[in-house]
């Protein structure tokens, strides 16, 4: 922990992050006694962690280099509001060595290790040769310093394929690339300096034998200014889509006592060998057949966005224990205390569109239901009218359950996603659930391949014909009360005073469907298309609805249905063309569409134009104005959400763009046409670029 002498009592604290993450801080802070400063940028004035801290200082516009980047703002921002501490979060200046000393020549504590520690651990080489020093062991690869291009293809057979190329500097996956073949080498080193040099600045890169069936598993350690270390056991994090973890549970269902003892073990060598201090986690490949032979693979030098599965299963806070490292007291337990209790699982919530692609999705945030219930806890930095852009990264929230063991967690967690609505853009919540529910994942039959191997077997699933319903009759209320757009007005053939056959289409994410409804206000007969219909027998409706979420404002109604004989609760909530129905359940957002295809949404279908499929920044064109390309070939590429997303020729055809390189652009512009072969010039295509 970087400290000055005679450090101070630390009664104010500020937090140099934003999102969920600065929610969680601030909590513990605020459980703590202690005073909490938030940041902002222009684009997060009115976000949750700025109205849960004490004291919010304004630090620039919205892009993260001109606001939560600048490591003066945010010192001069600790001073003008006495905090004695900055704690980092993850991401953004967290892992910062020079973050860290200019924290400490401005005589503020930076609640993360000392800047040494993150420079060694923040470079994979000097990581490795740091490490090997105690013993840890490492994969076989080559790495030091300066590696060509021609050195490193010279390595790989020795090394072994396949290999994985990996940079030195950052995490997270970028720039990293797995190659079977020799001849594929050098393109891939191509690619992994460009994304290297890119997301780092740095585009150095070692190489390491591509362990078979890895397992991806870290280890939380607590270190303190005395010199001791403890673990708090292991987390498993082999659920992975392009080395972005998504569920992560602890403890690990490969590990037996011995190896957990032995991989902690190595986990509190591997902190000593940089004289650590604070919350960090190691990260070890392990073999799925030999999880004795596990492998050191770097160190995170902060604390991890999974850690609240550490905390449920420990029942320690590590913010709280990060606060009284900071203060220079020694640890309050030793290892012999540390003891897991249960199971416990997250699921990380993106804003990203699993059944196209997984591609980011952004926009405003209309509404969010957050679940409750016994053993679910969630981290979240998002309520409604919540703006997701692709300035920040597309994590929303953490849904986290803790279980007597594994089973429960699981089932724990399935049912609080069933609950879970976040309405207005697409995330990955659904997604989440079919991972749950696929036989390795509920056997703990992991591997880091998994999750890429199951996705293409993702459909969305359907909302069920009684919600369906239940959202149908809540709008066609809404409209006779005014709650939605105007009841005079309605196109859906229903009449104020009568009861007309009443149809609307609704979205469930699934696909859009045509509901009808027809009979009385108590008893409503409802057809669904290419289903069965359904008969209800409804209650009365009631707009003092127990159900309210500080995180859904508006005007929720609930009534007693009978369906199939069984009576169920459901709550409602109507907003425009908003639809949230829940019940015991599940919860689902529903939204009401024209059976008529807008003029944008028919050219986004082109296979002529080339649509940016989300709001982000253009990084590359391929080709030159004016060249031909063939079906395949990369036109060019849109970088959102630290994701690079390559556009490709469907035709062949002359290319025309319409955006420049560095350009930022909102999701459906039209970036180039393609005048396909045979195309007299000046032709009218039909496109309209905008």
């Amino acid at each position: 922990m970087s400290t000055t002498q005679n450090t101070p009592v630390i009664d104010t604290v500020l937090v140099a992050n934003r999102g969920e993450i600065a929610c969680r801080v601030i909590r513990t802070l605020r459980e703590q006694g202690v005073r909490s400063v938030a940041v902002y940028s222009d684009a997060d004035a009115d976000a949750p962690h700025v109205r849960d801290a004490d004291v919010a200082v304004h630090i620039g516009p919205a892009p993260a280099r001109e606001s939560y980047l600048v490591a003066e703002k945010i010192i001069d921002a600790a001073k003008r509001t006495g905090a004695q501490a900055i704690h980092p979060g993850y991401g953004f200046l967290s892992e910062n060595a020079s973050f860290a000393r200019a924290c400490e020549e401005a005589g503020i504590v930076f609640m993360g290790p000392p800047a040494a520690a993150i420079e060694i651990m923040g470079d994979k080489i000097s990581a490795r040769e740091a490490v090997e020093k105690r013993n840890v062991p490492t994969v076989p690869g080559l790495s030091r310093p300066g590696l060509s291009d021609a050195e490193l293809i010279a390595a790989a057979p020795g090394v072994g394929f396949p290999v994985l190329i990996k940079p030195s500097a950052g995490g997270g996956g970028k720039g990293m690339h797995r190659v079977e073949r020799e001849e594929d080498m050098a393109a891939a080193l191509e690619t992994a300096r460009r994304e290297a040099a890119g997301a780092f600045g740095d585009d150095s890169l070692f190489i390491e034998h591509f362990v078979d069936t890895p397992r991806h598993i870290e280890v939380q350690i607590l270190a303190d200014t005395h010199g001791n270390v403890i673990h708090l056991g292991e987390r498993e994090c082999s659920l992975q889509r392009r080395h972005q973890k998504v569920i992560e549970e602890a403890p690990s269902p490969l590990l037996d006592a011995t190896t957990r003892t032995a991989i902690g073990e190595a986990a509190c060598d591997a902190a000593r060998s940089v004289k650590y201090v604070g919350a960090g986690t190691v990260e070890f490949i392990v073999p799925a057949a030999r999880p004795g032979d596990f492998y050191f693979m770097e160190m995170n030098t902060r604390l991890q966005v999974e850690h609240p599965v550490t905390e449920e299963v420990t029942g320690l806070d590590l913010v709280a224990l990060q606060l009284a490292i900071a203060r220079g007291d020694e640890l309050p337990l030793t290892q012999d205390d540390v003891a897991l209790t249960g199971h416990s699982v997250e699921a990380r919530i993106y804003a990203e569109d699993p059944a196209n692609g997984f591609l980011p999705s952004g926009g405003t945030i209309t509404a969010v239901v957050e679940p409750h219930g016994p053993g679910v806890r969630v981290d979240s930095g998002v309520t409604s009218g919540s703006e997701v852009s692709s300035l920040y990264d597309p994590m929303l929230m953490k849904v986290i359950t803790h279980g007597a063991d594994r089973a429960q967690a699981m089932d724990r967690l399935d049912a609080a996603l069933s609950q879970l609505v976040v309405a207005g853009i697409s995330v990955n919540t659904d997604f989440n659930r079919y991972l749950l529910g696929v036989p390795e994942v509920r056997s703990g039959d992991l591997d880091t391949g998994l999750l890429d191997r199951v996705a293409a077997g993702y459909t969305p699933r359907e909302a069920p014909t009684a919600a369906l319903a239940v959202a149908a009759l809540a709008v066609r209320r809404a409209q006779r009360v005014g709650q939605a757009s105007s009841a005079w007005t309605p196109t859906d053939g229903w009449r104020v005073g009568e009861n007309y056959p009443y149809a609307l289409r609704l979205d469930d994410g699934a696909g859009e469907v045509l509901v009808r409804i027809a009979g009385t206000g108590s008893r409503a007969e409802i057809s669904v298309e290419d289903r069965d219909p359904l008969e209800l027998t409804v209650g009365e409706w009631d707009d003092r609805s127990p159900r309210s979420s500080r995180d859904a404002p508006g005007t929720w109604a609930s009534v007693g249905v009978l369906v199939d004989g069984v009576r169920e609760t459901w709550f409602t909530r109507v907003d425009n063309d908003n639809v949230i129905v829940s019940n015991g359940s599940g919860a689902w957002h529903l939204t009401r569409r024209s059976a008529v295809r807008s003029a944008a949404e028919e050219e986004a279908g082109s296979n002529t134009t080339l649509v940016s499929p989300m709001p982000g920044t253009v990084i590359v064109h391929s080709v030159a104005a004016g060249d031909r390309v063939e079906p395949g070939d990369a036109v060019l590429a849109v970088e959102a959400m630290k994701m690079e997303h390559v556009l490709r020729a469907e035709v062949a055809g002359t290319v025309t763009f319409h955006c420049e390189v560095g350009q930022q652009v909102p999701g459906g512009h039209v970036l180039a046409t393609i005048e396909p072969d045979g195309t007299e010039p000046g032709t009218d295509t039909g496109d309209t670029p905008s």
